[in-house]
């Protein structure tokens, strides 16, 4: 057997692990932290389970996106608690509230209640959306000439640009990208392609996973360990050896050396180069692109514990702004913090919309994001975890009692709600997630900067690939696109689903 080490625990390493291991590699991942998972992971807090990162996916039924690769992967049979089909998603500015509901036709004839005149621009709009999302690999087939040139020209042209062209009224054109926290999108730079691969994932269906996205973990991880395949955490690399033509094993900062012939790195390019110091296959100009990549920004966040029977459980996800535009969150002041949130509940249970109407289902727990740039934080970049200090912990109350502040006004009754919360920075995205800088997803896609932001999956060292969220993009769809390029690159014709 061929020995694979792959270098982090997150969605893009777990499910490269599971390929690979079935396909007769002997599988080692090294983990640097306590808990395996990155985005994955959960945690408890007196009694109420939050996620990390993974709050919700799309496209997960029989015959949609997404199916084909949870069944190879062993994921058919995740807890999944559907989001309500009216209007998985709802957009509220000072205009109104506005749902997207799932389904091509649904999801228009929704919005034309709103926007009775706009119907055939909103057509348009969709159909360019699934046009671009047959442009995956993940759909089972290769996609035709005439798809990449599709996919090629949407991956240059910015969101409000393509969306401008498409759609003549302004308020409409602000709802479409209501859903921007997404993935993080900038005015003039993401790429429409991005848009619409995100959007059109969560139409064919959307849920969240009752009970925890770390189930997700825990099923990768035994799918491999059944195949031979093992998770080490505590294990942070710090060296990848390399002799003149190929990489030979990884190093450890407990200087332990782990024996070779096939190396992924799932975890931020930048990183990876730190790890190949003295690679000299590695190009300056290469090494140079990979250090000074653009990544998104980072977040802040508040998890929320509700008092018993206090809170109603929200079917759909709600993103509020503070002004009239979803653009330029990021762009944020001392005094106009925050913009704009995304605010989620968490399912403790699976399939709530089968219940009666006569039963009330209560939330357990929710959690509110906010963009949030390092800059913030960076002060206390060299503190411990639970040590940071006094004006820290100040830093994060001001910063919660705003943000719960700001959705109150878009969801009345939540502040009454809370029996306590609990807070994270990018500084503490970073440390768990091993994010550069908290970065929400990794590597930043820009029209402006077009291939200088593009990772690819092989590098000069022939066994050394990419793998993870910056390879193709970010959350459960782009993460596992990703795997599938990497581990086509190893396994060649050998890869089917």
């Amino acid at each position: 057997m061929k020995k694979c080490i792959i270098i982090g625990s997150g969605l893009g390493g777990l499910s490269c692990g599971v390929i690979l291991a079935r396909n007769g590699y002997e599988v080692t991942i090294l983990e640097q932290e306590t808990q395996p998972g990155g985005c994955l992971q959960s945690f408890v807090r007196k009694g109420a389970k939050f996620e990390t990162g993974m709050h919700f996916i799309g496209s997960a039924e029989e015959g949609q996106t997404l199916h084909p690769l949870l069944r190879y992967l062993g994921l058919e049979n995740l807890p999944l608690s559907r989001l309500d089909t009216n209007g998985y998603d709802v957009v509220s500015m000072p205009e109104g509230r506005f749902a997207f509901a799932n389904g091509h036709e649904a999801f228009v004839e929704t919005l034309c209640k709103q926007f009775p005149k706009d119907k055939d621009s909103l057509h348009q709009y969709m159909a360019l959306v699934e046009r671009l999302a047959q442009a995956s690999p993940i759909n089972g087939h290769q996609p035709t000439t005439e798809q990449m040139h599709l996919k090629t020209e949407y991956q240059m042209r910015a969101v409000n640009e393509v969306i401008e062209s498409l759609v003549p009224n302004p308020l409409l054109q602000r709802v479409l990208v209501g859903n921007l926290p997404l993935y993080a999108g900038e005015h003039g730079r993401t790429p429409f392609s991005t848009h619409a691969f995100i959007t059109n994932f969560y139409n064919q269906s959307a849920f969240r996973l009752a009970g925890g996205s770390d189930i997700i973990a825990q099923k990768l991880i035994k799918g491999i360990e059944e195949r031979g395949g093992r998770v080490l955490t505590r294990k942070q690399v710090q060296r990848i050896v390399c002799n003149e033509s190929r990489a030979t094993g990884v190093v450890t900062t407990q200087d332990e050396h782990f024996e070779t012939d096939l190396v992924i790195a799932a975890v931020h390019p930048t990183t990876v180069m730190h790890m190949l110091d003295d690679a000299n296959m590695i190009r300056p100009v290469f090494r140079q692109r990979m250090l000074n990549l653009p990544n998104t920004t980072g977040v802040f966040t508040v998890y929320l514990k509700f008092k018993p029977q206090a809170m109603p459980y929200r079917n759909h996800n709600l993103y509020g702004y503070a002004n009239n535009t979803p653009w330029n969150c990021e762009q944020y002041t001392e005094n106009d913090w925050p913009r704009g949130f995304l605010y989620v509940h968490l399912s403790d249970q699976q399939a709530p919309e089968t219940l009666p109407n006569s039963h009330q289902q209560w939330a357990t727990c929710g959690e509110i994001m906010s963009y949030m740039r390092y800059e913030e934080v960076a002060q206390w970049t060299n503190t411990n975890i639970m040590k940071r200090g006094e004006a820290y912990e100040k830093f994060k109350h001001d910063r919660a009692e705003r943000l719960i502040n700001a959705v109150e006004q878009h969801a009345p009754g939540l502040r009454e709600s809370i029996d306590c919360y609990f807070t994270s920075t990018p500084l503490t995205y970073e440390q768990y997630t091993s994010t550069i800088e908290g970065s929400m997803y990794g590597v930043a896609k820009d029209v402006k900067l077009g291939s200088a932001c593009h990772v690819p999956s092989r590098t000069r060292i022939p066994n050394l690939l990419f793998a993870g969220q910056n390879v193709n993009s970010h959350g459960m769809l782009g993460t596992l696109v990703g795997t599938l390029v990497t581990c086509g690159e190893v396994l060649g014709d050998k890869l089917k689903l």
